[in-house]
């Protein structure tokens, strides 16, 4: 009861925060989809990486970090790589033009069609694979940790989750409707205010359970390595090369993520606001990866399924009231990435599509209801998406359907990284070529993938984002921006917190080779 306390509590105080950020009948289109560009730095950082983190994180990477260790951590650490590039080469020329959205960028880099294909592609993904995905191993991890205290939403499990993905879809959907970016940003700074305290509180006791920070290197000096050998199946050290580009993608070219910078009150507010985002980012690898490793110190491998490490610490080491919170924490990942993705397909379904091909004399309010419907809309694909892999998951429970998900959004972001490279680093990209080659990363992916089937992905990645930017590059007559003058610091301060936070990254990898 108290656990479930906590949960309402947590629930009412987001239903609240969001309605109080709602805007007014008056409201222009860009303060409802851009904040009116008035974010300050902390808004920016914090908003940001909640987006960034999702239920599944705590399951999964604790899960791997039980396996592999440290290495884990790569994929939150090396963020820190797209989030420079993204402060300091993106965001100045994206805020230079004033866009509201990365296609509006591309539009005027590399044409019309390509940012066309780019918004549609965007939409696409968002409003089914990744709502869809989010909600579906939200719910799912939710009920493998909390089984026993959401027996109330009704005793048979498969119809358990089904709600919870109902009702966190449409409960995000509907604060998101009325208040839109404005909304999203306040409920995300009390979203991972809760989702930084859950995830200290289950590091601390891991690391307590263990004996202490200490007996990591005493218990488990196996797991404490960044980087694994080249022939590991699954994190090899040469990974990294492929997770540079991908993290371009992520960090530099995606609406969700780069919504907050976009409404930044200025080009320093976004760049300090994102560097302290990749400064987060080292606590987040921390209170993810470490406990998974302090378990596999506690209980060798005694742990028949990698996937259990979460619920089974939460279960067996955390006393009541405390796991109500650790709930919340899992809530607040899934609504924050949530929230954002639904403000992400009403920003770009309004200025990409609506106001372009259905409507070129649009009023705000007009502007403004077109992405409400998309909301509407998205709400709808991405229920009947979650409830889908639900289905497929109790059908069969060793499915690899998660993994044939995230593959063909990784293929489509192949893509993606050659597209903004060249908007960005050609001064006369030849359109068409580029186009082909954006086209061509997938079956060039797919071919990778059936003729050397041993490469690990991010390796594979690393080889189609390559050979589409020589191609791209070789049609546009070699005319390359020189790469020295696109890094644009606002300040000597900037300038100086972003090599701090360069070197910081180099450190680690030195430090925990």
């Amino acid at each position: 009861m108290i656990d479930f306390s906590i949960v309402l509590l947590y629930f009412i105080i987001i239903f609240v925060v969001a309605i109080k950020g709602k805007i007014s009948s008056n409201s222009s289109a860009e303060e409802y989809f851009l904040s009116s560009r008035n974010l300050s730095w902390y808004s920016v950082a914090l908003s940001t990486i909640a987006t960034n983190i999702q239920g599944y994180q705590f399951l999964g990477m604790m899960g791997s970090a039980y396996l592999y260790g440290l290495a884990q951590a790569n994929l939150e650490i090396n963020a820190v790589q797209g989030i420079l590039i993204a402060t300091f080469i993106f965001i100045p020329l994206f805020l230079k033009e004033k866009i509201t959205t990365i296609t509006q960028f591309i539009a005027k880099k590399l044409g019309e069609k390509i940012a066309l294909v780019y918004s549609l592609v965007n939409l696409g993904l968002f409003s089914t694979v990744t709502l869809g995905a989010a909600l579906f191993w939200g719910a799912y991890a939710a009920d493998m940790v909390f089984g026993e205290q959401l027996f109330i939403l009704h005793e048979i499990r498969i119809y358990r989750i089904a709600l919870l993905i109902i009702i966190l879809g449409t409960f995000s959907a509907i604060y998101t409707y009325f208040g839109g970016l404005n909304a999203v940003v306040k409920t995300d700074l009390i979203q991972f205010s809760i989702l930084l305290l859950g995830g200290a509180i289950v590091c601390l006791y891991a690391i307590n359970e263990l004996g202490g920070w200490d007996q990591l290197y005493l218990k488990t000096p196996e797991k404490m390595h960044l980087h694994l050998s080249k022939d590991h199946p699954t994190l090899p050290w040469t990974h990294m090369f492929g997770l540079f580009f991908l993290n371009i993608n992520y960090w530099c070219a995606n609406q969700t993520v780069m919504q907050r910078a976009l409404a930044a009150k200025s080009i320093s507010q976004a760049q300090t606001g994102l560097m302290v985002g990749g400064f987060i980012k080292y606590l987040m690898a921390i209170i993810i990866v470490i406990p998974g490793i302090a378990l596999y110190g506690i209980l060798g491998e005694n742990l028949s399924d990698p996937d259990l490490a979460f619920p089974y610490f939460v279960k067996t080491y955390l006393p009541v009231g405390l796991r109500g919170l650790i709930l919340c924490g899992l809530f607040a990942s899934l609504m924050s990435t949530i929230d954002s993705t639904y403000n992400s397909i009403a920003t770009l379904w309004s200025t990409d599509i609506y106001v372009k091909f259905f409507n070129k004399t649009a009023t705000d309010k007009e502007k403004i209801n077109a992405g409400r419907k998309a909301i509407l809309l998205s709400l709808a694909t991405s229920l009947v998406m979650g409830l889908i892999l639900l289905y497929i998951k109790f059908d069969n429970p060793n499915s690899a359907f998660t993994h044939t998900l995230n593959n063909l959004r990784y293929y489509i972001n192949c893509g993606i990284v050659v597209l903004i490279c060249c908007a960005v680093l050609l001064t006369n990209p030849n359109s068409k070529a580029i186009l082909f080659n954006f086209v061509a990363t997938l079956p060039i992916n797919i071919a990778l993938q059936l003729f050397f089937p041993k490469i690990n992905y991010f390796v594979r990645a690393f080889y189609v984002i390559v050979i589409g930017l020589i191609l791209s590059i070789a049609a546009s007559r070699l005319e390359l921006k020189p790469i020295f003058k696109l890094f644009q610091p606002a300040s000597k301060y900037n300038k100086f917190w972003g090599l701090t936070l360069a070197i910081s990254l180099l450190c680690l990898h030195i430090i925990f080779h």
